[in-house]
């Protein structure tokens, strides 16, 4: 029987235990980490017949040695690809791959739609695969959202589920640990510095992104994106771009592009952009991807439009939450990053209230500062980065800024400064309240998402108070 280790008892390791299991491997599942849920999740796959180690990874070396024969190491996206241990199993000649790599080797007689970028993913993985249902594909979102990919790989190897295609977002922690994933149509949304602490240069973290890319068959890519503009050009010839901007469009021909209110691919009308709902520049952007992939795959535009016209958004990404007195509550907790959280900020109405802070992020916070400056009357901040921010904020002249420290005391203070500012000047736009963080969640909450919802709940807790 072929040994296996997988490394980390997260979801993906758990799919990614489960899937080898089911195959007829013998499977041990390691984390550098003991806790009680841990050791919930070792009691569940220990009745399962997988094997559970805590607290530290094993010495790949001394297994050997020892005589074990070890055949395969499958290092979950949080486990870092150039970790002593991960390092050591490929060093020893054990073949070491990630999750992605492991699903893709029981999916890849399915198509894939691969989507990656430093933000926008989520919401063209959202939209490509409403696009791809509606027109009565059996379409799974998978990897860096929803299901975890090797869950899918386990289901499909059960013939409990018979996918036409797989809508993958695929994060650059991911992609890193990949050798042979090539996915049909491979869609780059964005790029700016991000995950550096982790990937340690803005080269290599491009490098990683690229290299899903260059195994695509087909691509796509945002041609409004300065960087990818500048980089792709060269390096996909035969790429199909997408652009909103008309210097954008005149080199195009060949993608997709919104013009006298269309949407257009290859020239050809799709559907009236009027019928689009989302906030944003970025999100028409997103739109032209997902339009691509729809149309590279063959779908026709009747069933194009009707899943545009239907699509409410993803949640935590300028999500609207309620009214307060006619002020719009938004939550954008999935803006992590600078560039996310200035995107955020351009695409909602002024005057904004800013709640923003959280676990600090490297990059360059220049042109998000520059469009609190121009767009917000407040900024609240929380968390493990307010007072970094506050002085960033002080030393760009920016003065309207209170470190209030959680989210319970953000959304109060927001609340009261709105209102003040809409009985005090009520000939002047009411304003709106932003959450979009420019940070990670993991000084205060385990993820982003958790943080969205604690968000939500105490607008909504606000708004029902008003009501």
């Amino acid at each position: 029987m072929h040994q296996a280790y997988v490394l980390g008892l997260g979801q993906s390791g758990i799919s990614a235990a489960k899937l080898l299991k089911a195959d007829g491997w013998q499977v041990t599942v390691s984390d550098s980490n003991a806790s009680p849920s841990l050791e919930q999740r070792k009691q569940d796959l220990e009745a399962e017949g997988i094997a559970v180690q805590l607290g530290e990874f094993p010495d790949f070396a001394k297994l050997i040695e020892a005589g074990q024969s070890i055949d395969l190491v499958v290092a979950s996206p949080g486990v870092p690809w150039d970790r002593e241990e991960v390092e050591q199993a490929r060093s020893l000649g054990i073949v070491t791959i990630g999750e992605i790599e492991l699903a893709w080797r029981y999916l890849k007689h399915i198509p894939w739609v691969g989507i990656t970028g430093t933000n926008g993913k989520t919401t063209v993985t959202s939209l490509t695969a409403a696009i791809f249902q509606a027109a009565g594909l059996k379409a799974i979102a998978c990897g860096n959202i929803g299901f975890p990919a090797c869950e899918i790989a386990l289901q499909v190897l059960q013939k409990h589920l018979h996918p036409d295609w797989i809508i993958a977002e695929l994060s650059s922690y991911q992609i890193e640990s990949t050798q042979t994933v090539k996915p049909m149509i491979g869609i780059w949304t964005t790029f700016t510095p991000d995950h550096l602490n982790r990937h340690y240069t803005l080269e290599s973290y491009r490098d990683i992104k690229a290299r899903l890319i260059d195994q695509s068959t087909h691509i796509v890519i945002n041609g409004n994106d300065p960087y990818l503009e500048k980089f792709g050009a060269a390096m996909w010839p035969k790429a199909l771009w997408t652009g909103i901007d008309e210097h954008v469009i005149e080199a195009i021909a060949d993608g997709a592009c919104i013009e006298k209110g269309w949407v257009k691919f290859r020239g050809e009308p799709i559907l009236p952009i009027s019928h689009w709902q989302l906030l944003g520049r970025h999100n028409l952007q997103n739109l032209l991807m997902s339009v691509a992939a729809a149309k590279l795959a063959g779908i026709d535009n009747e069933h194009i439009d009707l899943s545009i016209s239907n699509f409410q958004g993803v949640p935590h990404r300028l999500e609207h939450i309620c009214f307060y007195e006619g002020i719009a509550f938004i939550n954008d907790s999935k803006a992590t990053n600078y560039d996310a959280a200035e995107v955020g900020l351009r695409a909602v109405k002024t005057p904004v209230v800013l709640i923003a802070g959280g676990q600090p992020k490297q990059g360059d916070a220049s042109a998000w500062l520059e469009q609190i400056h121009q767009r917000a009357i407040s900024v609240l901040l929380i968390g493990e980065a307010a007072p970094m921010f506050a002085e960033m904020l002080n030393n760009v002249g920016f003065k309207d800024y209170q470190i209030v420290n959680t989210l319970e005391n953000a959304v109060k203070q927001a609340a009261h400064i709105a209102h003040s500012r809409s009985h005090n000047h009520p000939s002047q736009p009411l304003p709106t309240v932003l959450f979009s963080p420019a940070c990670a969640s993991f000084d205060q909450f385990a993820n982003f998402e958790l943080r969205g919802n604690r968000f939500r709940q105490l607008c909504q807790e606000l708004c029902q108070e008003f009501r």
